[in-house]
């Protein structure tokens, strides 16, 4: 996964315990070195803030790594079962696949339009959030992607929402 610097110069412009020094002129001319066509290429790109100490020290149950690892692998298999050998990942999906494979229920495929045109998403985002989204509806065992399947996928989109 590639890190891609995304807020501002000193890196504190969404961080609630860090105040900003950037101006709005030096966050817009930090951004633009992005350009888009590159963040088209990133699946993924989300903010991720400082965690606090009581978080990190918290030691109630969640889905352990076992578990996880176990849907993982599950969505691997699948993934591989889908599409053979020449592809090994929802990523590597070309166009052919992405029509026979990213099957949306109505309230996912009227999500998508409204945010593709609302926020004018390039045609390389809207494959990259099918991907991803068919990625989660694999881990989630679903067959046909569904409306939060679609909605997490956009979240994972930050930038685009920031630049668009």
């Amino acid at each position: 996964m590639k890190r891609v610097p995304h807020v501002c110069p000193c890196g504190y412009l969404s961080d609630p315990t860090h105040p900003c020094t950037c101006t709005p002129v030096a966050i817009h001319r930090y951004r633009s070195r992005i350009s888009g066509p590159l963040l088209d290429r990133i699946d993924i790109h989300i903010e991720v803030p400082a965690v606090k100490y009581r978080d990190l020290a918290d030691r109630s149950e969640a889905e352990s790594s076992t578990a996880i690892a176990r849907r993982v692998e599950r969505s691997r298999e699948l993934q591989l079962e889908r599409k053979g050998t020449k592809i090994h990942c929802n990523a590597q999906m070309t166009p052919r696949f992405i029509k026979k494979y990213c099957e949306l229920d109505p309230a996912g495929n009227r999500m998508l339009e409204l945010v593709t045109d609302r926020l004018g998403f390039s045609a390389r985002t809207y494959t990259r959030i099918l991907k991803v989204a068919r990625t989660i509806a694999d881990l989630d065992g679903s067959s046909t992607i569904h409306e939060h399947h679609i909605a997490e996928a956009i979240q994972y989109r930050s930038l685009d929402r920031k630049t668009a």
